[in-house]
Parts: C-alpha cells; sequence; structure tokens
C-alpha cells in the first residue's frame, strides 16, 4: 500500500523544513523523508551550536536553534516525518512519482522536492587503525556539548569555518588549544582567523600551520597525543591531547539521486531559476543541491526557492488554476490553523 501525498520533500534541513511551510501555506499536503535520524540536516547534525546571523528579523541563533523554530513554525501543517531513510528509486506512473525509500515505504506524490543539501554526508575521517576506537570519546568529528572540553588539552586539525570557529569558542576555557593546518594559511572566514591569531598572541591558544597529523599516542585505550610532522623539514613533535577535534569537512555522495535522470553538474542539480523545476517536470530542486547562475550557498537563498517552487507545484496540482499571492497576514489556511480571527473592518 502507497502513501498518497500532494509532495514528497527529500531532505530535512532547513530548506526542506521551510519547504514544508510554503507548500503549507498553498494547502499541500507533504511528507518528507530524510537518511538522519532527526530533522535539521547538516545544521542539526554537525553545527548544532554554531551561531547564524543572516536569517532575516534574527540577530544571531544557533544551527539547532533555528531548526527548533522551524520546527514550531511548520507544526500547524502536519508535515509526516520518515527519518533514517533514504530515498532509492524514482518513477512516474499515471501522472504521478512512484517512490521508494531504504525501509521499502512507497509513496505516490504529484510533486517531489529535492532539499538535500550536498546530498548524504557524512564527516573525512582521520585514517588512523586506532581512531575509529577513540570516536566520541576522545576523537569528535562535530560538537555538541561544548561544556565538555573545559580544562582539557585540546588539539583541532582544520583550518575552514569550523575548525576556526571551534578554536576560538572553546580556547578561553580550556587547559591548553592547539590549532593544526597542513596548509600555510587558513581556508575560514579572516575575521575569525584575526581572533584565532589573538588569543595565541595573549597565550590562549597556539597556532601549527603547514603540518600534518601523522599519529596517535595511546596509553592503553586512552588518547594521550597527536603527533605532527611540519611539512618542510619534516620534523616531528607530540602535541598532549585529551580532546581530538577533526574538521576536514564533508564528504558528499548524492547516492540515488544522481541516477534519477536530472541534469546534474558535478555535484549539483540544474534549475529553472523561475520554478526551481529540474529538467523533469513535477521534480524540483532547492537548497545547496540546486545550481543556477548566480547561485549563492545561504540558508536565505533556499528559503527563497523554497517559496518559488511552491507556486510552481501548486500550479502542477491545479492546472488550469490561478495561483493567489497568499500574504500570511491574511492566510486562511494560517487563521485556521493557528485558531486566530480573522480581523474585519
Amino acid at each position: 500500500m502507497s502513501i498518497q501525498t500532494d509532495a514528497l520533500i527529500v531532505g530535512a534541513g532547513p530548506c526542506g523544513l521551510f519547504q514544508i511551510f510554503e507548500l503549507g501555506l498553498l494547502g499541500l499536503k507533504a511528507h518528507i523523508v530524510d537518511s538522519l535520524e532527526h530533522p535539521g540536516g547538516q545544521c542539526a547534525e554537525l553545527y548544532p551550536d554554531k551561531p547564524i546571523y543572516d536569517i532575516p528579523a534574527v540577530p544571531v541563533c544557533t544551527g539547532q536553534e533555528l531548526v527548533d523554530k522551524l520546527m514550531a513554525q511548520i507544526k500547524p501543517f502536519g508535515a509526516t516525518f520518515h527519518l533514517g531513510e533514504e530515498v532509492q528509486e524514482v518513477s512516474a506512473q499515471d501522472g504521478v512519482f512512484r517512490v521508494r525509500t531504504s525501509k521499502d515505504t512507497l509513496f505516490d506524490t504529484k510533486t517531489v522536492f529535492i532539499a538535500g543539501g550536498v546530498g548524504s554526508f557524512t564527516p573525512r575521517k582521520l585514517r588512523f587503525p586506532e581512531a575509529e576506537g577513540l570516536e566520541d570519546r576522545q576523537l569528535h568529528y562535530r560538537v555538541r556539548n561544548p561544556g565538555q572540553f573545559a580544562g582539557q588539552h585540546i588539539v583541532i586539525l582544520g583550518g575552514g569555518d569550523s575548525a576556526l570557529d571551534w578554536a576560538v569558542e572553546l580556547a578561553p576555557e580550556a587547559e591548553s588549544l592547539t590549532l593544526v593546518h597542513r596548509r600555510d594559511e587558513f581556508r575560514g572566514a579572516e575575521a575569525t582567523a584575526d581572533k584565532l591569531r589573538a588569543l595565541a598572541d595573549s597565550g590562549q591558544a597556539n597556532i601549527v600551520l603547514s603540518a600534518n597529523a601523522t599519529g596517535l599516542e595511546l596509553d592503553g585505550d586512552r588518547l594521550t597525543g597527536v603527533e605532527i610532522t611540519q611539512l618542510e623539514d619534516k620534523t616531528k613533535r607530540v602535541l598532549e591531547t585529551d580532546q581530538l577535534l577533526v574538521f576536514f569537512g564533508l564528504s558528499p555522495k548524492l547516492g540515488p539521486i544522481a541516477e534519477w535522470g536530472l541534469e546534474m553538474g558535478r555535484k549539483t542539480i540544474d534549475v529553472d531559476t523561475s520554478t526551481f523545476s529540474t529538467n523533469i517536470p513535477g521534480i524540483f530542486a532547492i537548497g545547496d543541491i540546486a545550481d543556477y547562475p548566480g547561485k549563492k550557498k545561504l540558508i536565505l537563498s533556499g528559503f527563497h526557492e523554497a517559496a518559488l517552487a511552491a507556486f510552481a507545484a501548486k500550479a502542477i496540482i491545479e492546472p488550469g488554476k490561478k495561483v493567489p499571492l497568499q500574504y500570511t497576514t491574511t492566510s486562511p489556511i494560517m487563521q485556521k490553523r493557528l485558531g486566530v480571527e480573522e480581523e474585519t473592518g
């Protein structure tokens, strides 16, 4: 037995969640699928405590706070979540898309929205034999509880935004903190790099550039040190380590999406910017996975894409009918769902 729905959203990150809201305003029912066991995508999985500053009217919020706010915003529309599942097969049948997931959940949906960010993703891991046994004890690819690192000897590997952000946040409370980067310059925001350099100047942090981690030292099953090697002269030394944070970026995998017959770039899907439709009518792409001239990979851009895609989907689901622009201030759907009576003049 298949599930009948107006829309199936693939990816429960911020853009996928906001897609529920935009579809709901137009009276469209949505189901949403994500390979992770919880909603929020990268924001919740990798950067739950990282501050975000470019959400309109929200001066600052963490990744998890953004997800929580979006979940509250979409609650009135009653979307059904299918978490821990990956879409495997998509085929067009009798005017609908037949979609099957890795758990054999079957959907018949009128439209499909791909909001999968960079696809299924995993952090790029440290390739030492001892590394796996240390994960989530002393070796971390994400930070869920910053407080656990207070008073510890911390080594951070990486030179991008995540490495810099966490180095700046954790250094003041750490016993010691050393950031090791294989290049001679950082890849992250220069303003954050300047903050880290200031911490280094004051003795609160150490920076080692043009060096790689080349080994781990253990006492039994406990990590005690990280061996690093300078790239220029091959000199080695060991950094005392209680906690090792590794931020080598993500390894994106589009998985089955790459086999759906969509027009794609290297890791993205080409879309029409008037509708955010792919080359297959009825399948839309929004967020980081969507590509077009001038594309900026920002959450707020994905929100805009979700709005236009919802209107285009409404036109497909109800052909021949004009889709009116519905303002939330006068939306009868919102008033009914939230129990707000329409004001009368």
